[in-house]
């Protein structure tokens, strides 16, 4: 129990110190994941021979997190990726496989270790991949959605991999799945993983081909038909640790029974979260798997860390980092390749060939499956599990590759000729995105014409295509906000998504046209200080409206009026708006705010006074109301 706490505790510890730190300096969660592990194992020294038993725990996290990628795709999307799928991600495996087979042969291997080995790094890292453009959303881009494909094909892949490894017969070896079910040691005849295992061995070839295509039916039709009454009977107990119980069984029987026939548990759980994707209990599965998911791919990333044979680094340190960034390089030419075929273009090309060009995790299992059959040696596996998690150690920096290589694309990008305005309102509004729409809208449905301006083309298209005319261009150019009319323009509304742009836009408005009133939409409170000191007349924070709103029907639903709640909605409304315009008085450009010694104590104070006027407010409507005397003729 003492030695549970101990790995339990350094695990955690380190994962807690290195994750924030490296999240913070922007280098993503996975290299701060592996960096713990490096710390506590080979350079520490603070973990042993159980790092490896706990990756093939930790592995779980790689299935969960295809289960919940497997939730967020309907089946009708998985079918119209059919071409990504079959055509880039299957080019990408055949041709990464046979250029590193032809250079294996190059170096003298054998045609079937040089296969073999192929096979292997011809894979990516899903789990690395798909959290960092999770991260730093970038998985609806085209690049991030093609990666996502060829990661899907190569998940898919695994199966015709182990076809042709002979790694297994019909299916996978006792003591490989022992271990992969966290039950690697046990030598009882009688444990009753050893008993369900030794009757699968014992079938046919015939009866294990009947057993597979009946698992892959029984979770397409479990899922579809089996999981909603299961689930209602569940929920039913209104018990939420039996909801998470259920949640977990799904994932882990499916990866029981994928393994057991020898598939992929990860192909497994994907197919049977795509099956629930349509299920009305669908939120609820993510919510019960997301925290195991996460905690068992950032321990996955630990014990990768931990694993790496610092000693062969010593022996040959030439050959590891030429061999890695080889592979590297070589994933990466073929990518690149691919990406002139299929028409991906700018930033996302290079997000692409850059994401993918890492070796993957299931590499690690492949790999220590094929020294149990005797496919690669000892040596050859060592220096291979070196490669792979060294190329999956540069992965983050790779993508900050990709991130400054997007930045250089943009500075360089040649702007688009702007618009000829020819038509000039009373009103200008610079940006016609979300915010802007609805002032749009508002103000011409009163009879005002205005002039649109915005700088994404496909916006302005796309509202020319409902009849409202805008014209394209940057608004932030001083020339084309006089095009627009600036001179002679009664109000600007500068609703721009970008708060620098949108700073510059009031601060060369206000120098220009002293006496225009300019109405400027604000991001937070910071971005309503700057805006204020730039010279905009009326600030508008894009959330605190709906805020109050939904403020005010929570007090509706705790006991006020509506009377009641509408009114208290209005002082809020009225008295924070005095305050914040106080505190823009006392704000210092380039200041923390919590770091301002006057800001602070005044915006306490001023939450002193909201609260006491609030008070008064309700005690004023509720107070009885005097009625007075009326006088009658007579009495």
């Amino acid at each position: 129990m003492e030695g549970f706490l101990y790995l339990a505790s350094l695990y955690l510890l380190s994962a807690v110190l290195l994750v924030p730190l490296a999240a913070r300096l922007g280098l993503g969660s996975v290299l701060g994941y592996l960096a713990a592990g490096i710390l506590i194992g080979p350079v520490l020294g603070l973990t042993g021979a159980e790092a490896g038993d706990l990756q093939h725990f930790a592995e779980f996290g790689v299935v969960m997190m295809l289960f919940l990628i497997g939730l967020e795709l309907e089946p009708r999307v998985l079918w119209n990726m059919r071409h990504k799928i079959l055509g880039l991600g299957g080019l990408q495996l055949v041709l990464t496989a046979g250029a590193i087979m032809g250079a294996g042969i190059l170096l003298g291997l054998s045609w079937k270790m040089a296969l073999a080995i192929g096979l292997i790094l011809s894979l990516s890292s899903t789990a690395i991949v798909l959290q960092t453009l999770t991260e730093k959303s970038l998985m609806r881009t085209a690049g991030g959605r093609s990666a996502f494909s060829v990661l899907l094909t190569q998940d898919i892949a695994v199966v015709p991999m182990i076809a042709f490894l002979p790694l297994l017969a019909y299916g996978m070896s006792q003591e490989a799945l022992l271990k992969a079910l966290g039950l690697h040691g046990t030598t009882e005849p009688t444990h009753p993983a050893s008993a369900v295992l030794g009757l699968v061995e014992g079938l046919p070839a015939w009866g294990m081909t009947l057993l597979t295509l009946a698992v892959v039916a029984a979770i397409v039709l479990g899922g579809h038909y089996l999981t909603r009454p299961v689930f209602r009977f569940v929920h039913a107990a209104h018990l939420p640790e039996m909801s998470t119980a259920i949640s977990l069984l799904i994932v882990l029987g499916i990866a029981f029974l994928m393994i057991l026939v020898g598939l992929s548990p990860a192909l497994g759980t994907f197919l049977a979260g795509v099956v629930l994707a349509n299920s009305e209990f669908r939120h609820q599965l993510e919510a019960d798997i997301q925290p195991f998911k996460g905690l068992l791919l950032g321990l996955f990333f630990i014990t990768v860390g931990a694993g790496f044979n610092f000693r062969v680094f010593e022996t040959e340190p030439f050959l590891i980092l030429g061999l890695t960034g080889a592979l590297m390089l070589v994933k990466m030419l073929i990518l690149l390749a691919l990406t002139l075929v299929f028409r991906l273009r700018g930033h996302d090309r290079w997000l692409f060939a850059l994401g993918l060009a890492q070796a993957g995790e299931f590499g690690f299992l492949l790999v220590s499956f094929s020294v149990q059959q005797a496919v690669l040696p000892a040596g050859v596996a060592e220096l291979l599990l070196f490669v792979i998690g060294l190329s999956m150690l540069l992965t983050p920096l790779l993508f900050l590759l990709q991130d400054w290589i997007a930045r250089r694309l943009a500075e360089t990008r040649p702007e688009a000729e702007a618009d000829t305005i020819d038509d000039k309102g009373r009103v200008i509004i610079a940006g016609i995105g979300r915010f802007g729409q609805v002032v749009n809208r508002l103000v011409r449905s009163s009879g005002a014409a205005t002039t649109v301006l915005d700088a994404d083309m496909a916006t302005v298209q796309l509202m020319r295509r409902f009849g409202v005319k805008g014209f394209f261009g940057d608004p932030s150019r001083p020339e084309l906000l006089a095009a627009a009319g600036l001179a002679e323009a009664d109000v600007l509304v500068v609703a721009v998504d970008n708060p620098d742009s949108a700073i510059k836009i009031v601060a060369h408005a206000r120098q220009v046209r002293p006496d225009l009133h300019i109405v400027a939409r604000a991001r937070d409170r910071t971005h309503v200080y700057e805006l204020y000191q730039a010279g905009a007349d009326d600030i508008v924070r894009e959330t605190f409206d709906s805020s109050v709103r939904a403020g005010r029907y929570v007090l509706e639903n705790i006991g006020l009026t509506a009377y009641e709640a509408a009114k208290i909605s209005q002082t809020f409304y009225k008295v924070d708006r005095a305050a914040l315009r106080d505190l823009a008085e006392l704000w210092v450009p380039g200041q923390p705010s919590h770091l301002n010694e006057d800001y602070v104590a005044r915006a306490r104070e001023l939450d002193r006074e909201l609260e006491t006027a609030l008070m008064q407010q309700l005690d004023e409507e509720r107070r009885p109301k005097e009625v007075p005397e009326v006088e009658v003729d007579g009495r």
